[in-house]
C-alpha cells in the first residue's frame, strides 16, 4: 500500500510539473505572438511614415515666430474713436511680445474704461504690431504705441477723453497713456513707469494698467534707452505683437 502511496504521490507532482510546464510553454508562445504583432506594427508605422516623407528625414518644426517686422509701423489710421465693446463683466489682458521678450499688463477697465477699450482695439487691429518703443528714459519711462509713423509724432487718427487718476504717485509698472499736453489729447501712445521720475509724474496721464508678469523684460528695454527727455534709444526695440485675452 505504501508503494502504491508513493506511485500515486510521485504521478501528481508529474502531472503538476507538466501541467506548470504546459503552462508556461502556452505563456511563451502568446509573449512571441505579441512580440511579432509588435513588431509587426512597428514596422508598419516606420514604413508609412517613410512613404508618407518620400524617403527623407522630416525637419523638425520650426520656433513660433513673430510676424515679419520690416517695416515698422507705417499702419492705417481710423477716422473715428472706436465704439464701446469691452464687457465690463470681464477683465481684460495684454500679452506684448518684443524681441526682447514678453510681458503681461493687466488692464484696469474699470477705472478707465474708454481707455482700455481704445488699447484693447487697437491691439485687435494689429496696430500696435511691429511698432518701436520710440522713447526710452531710465528710471522714468518706456513710450511707444505710435502705429502710424514709429518716431512719437503719429497716432490713430483720432483722440480720447481723459481718464486721469486720483493724485498720488504713479506706481512703478503702471500703464498710462501719453498725450500732448493738452487735455483729452490721447490716442495710440503709451508708457510704462519704471523708476522714481515716472512715478513722480503729476496725474494728468490716464493710468489704464499694471505690468504684472515679465517686468524684466520692461527693464532690458529701459537699458538701452538715453537720459534727458528726447530719450532716443541707444538699440531700438519693438513690439512683436500684442494679444488681448478676456476672462
Amino acid at each position: 500500500m505504501a508503494t502504491n502511496k508513493r506511485q500515486r504521490q510521485k504521478q501528481a507532482q508529474q502531472a503538476r510539473r507538466a501541467y506548470i510546464q504546459a503552462q508556461q510553454r502556452r505563456a511563451q508562445k502568446r509573449r512571441k505572438a505579441l512580440a511579432g504583432v509588435a513588431l509587426l506594427l512597428v514596422m508598419g508605422l516606420v514604413v508609412g511614415a517613410f512613404a508618407s516623407t518620400g524617403g527623407r528625414d522630416e525637419e523638425p518644426d520650426a520656433a513660433p515666430k513673430g510676424p515679419d517686422c520690416s517695416p515698422v509701423a507705417g499702419k492705417s489710421t481710423f477716422p473715428a474713436p472706436p465704439p464701446d465693446t469691452i464687457d465690463k463683466a470681464k477683465t481684460y489682458r495684454a500679452v506684448v511680445q518684443t524681441d526682447v521678450g514678453t510681458f503681461t499688463i493687466d488692464l484696469d477697465d474699470e477705472k478707465a474704461p474708454k481707455t482700455v477699450n481704445n488699447f484693447v482695439f487697437l491691439a485687435r487691429n494689429q496696430f500696435y504690431d511691429c511698432v518701436p518703443f520710440h522713447r526710452v528714459i531710465p528710471g522714468f519711462v518706456v513710450q511707444g504705441g505710435d502705429g502710424e509713423k514709429g518716431t512719437g509724432s503719429g497716432g490713430p487718427g483720432y483722440t480720447i477723453p481723459d481718464e486721469l487718476p486720483a493724485a498720488g504717485p504713479y506706481p512703478e509698472g503702471g500703464l498710462a497713456m501719453a498725450n500732448t499736453g493738452q487735455p483729452n489729447s490721447g490716442g495710440s501712445q503709451f508708457f510704462i513707469v519704471t523708476g522714481p521720475q515716472g512715478m513722480g509724474l503729476q496725474p494728468q496721464y490716464s493710468l489704464f494698467g499694471m505690468v504684472t508678469e515679465g517686468f524684466d523684460v520692461v527693464k532690458k528695454i529701459e537699458a538701452d534707452g538715453t537720459p534727458g527727455m528726447e530719450g532716443e534709444p541707444k538699440v531700438v526695440h519693438k513690439m512683436l505683437k500684442v494679444t488681448i485675452t478676456e476672462s
